[in-house]
């Protein structure tokens, strides 16, 4: 593109050489400014509300930008294959001085499940009543992933680096996923459930953190608006 520019205003150039010294001057500097505002990357005047590159063909940015929150589950059971994979791409995940404070218990058993919902019915009598299609309190996943971290700086930062890991891993397997906050805090804050946490063998000192529901997808939500304001180029120094 700038070769041709360049083509073109020697031309110019040939034509108007006997007549006027300063328009060439002029136009000089106009293909200058032409030639270093076809040469800018996007976003150099911080504004950042278009897409610049096309993410067509890279699985990575497909699944980031693919990826929703499932709340509606087949009843097909998820492979243990599969499972495992997802959860060992999570602790993949970077953490501060490869400290890996986190545990990573996988959750697949009925009775496991059941007995949880049990409890979280005999705690929350209308919860089946507010949704019709109500079979479990993990969102009626048949699988789900308890994620536990050890106390430390930057321990919530590098488990919710792993998580993003597990749910990105699982929308590329054909999986749906939704990260849990209301699930963990009822199965580690009460007496009565006592023995499900206690199930999960957490080391010393670990706490949980969160879950994430995995299963096979029973619905295809649209993406919710993301505000692209939000992300600003950082100009230095400011003019």
């Amino acid at each position: 593109m700038i070769t041709s520019i360049c083509c073109k205003f020697a031309v110019i150039v040939r034509i108007i050489m006997h007549y006027n010294m300063r328009l060439i001057y002029l136009i000089a500097i106009g293909l200058t400014a032409l030639v270093a505002t076809s040469s800018a990357p996007a976003g150099g005047d911080g504004n950042t509300e278009e897409t610049a590159v096309s993410c067509e063909g890279n699985p990575v940015i497909e699944a980031i930008m693919g990826r929703r929150s499932i709340r509606a589950y087949k009843d097909t059971p998820v492979e243990r294959e599969k499972l495992l994979l997802i959860a060992q791409c999570g602790v993949h995940a970077p953490n501060a001085m490869n400290r890996q404070n986190w545990e990573v218990r996988i959750i697949d058993s009925p009775a496991y499940i059941a007995r949880a919902t049990e409890l979280f019915l005999k705690a929350n009598p209308n919860a089946a009543q507010r949704d019709p299609n109500f079979k479990n309190m993990f969102r009626n996943a048949p699988a789900v992933i308890a994620v536990a971290g050890k106390a430390g700086k930057f321990t919530d930062v590098d488990c919710g680096l792993l998580g993003e890991n597990i749910m990105l891993a699982a929308y590329s397997l054909g999986l749906g996923t939704c990260c849990l906050g209301g699930a963990p805090a009822f199965i580690a804050g009460k007496p009565e459930t006592a023995e499900l946490y206690e199930a999960l063998q957490l080391s010393e000192g670990y706490e949980l953190l969160y879950m994430i529901a995995v299963g096979y997808p029973d619905e295809e939500p649209q993406a919710k608006p993301r505000d692209y304001s939000k992300i600003q180029f950082v100009e230095y120094p400011r003019l």
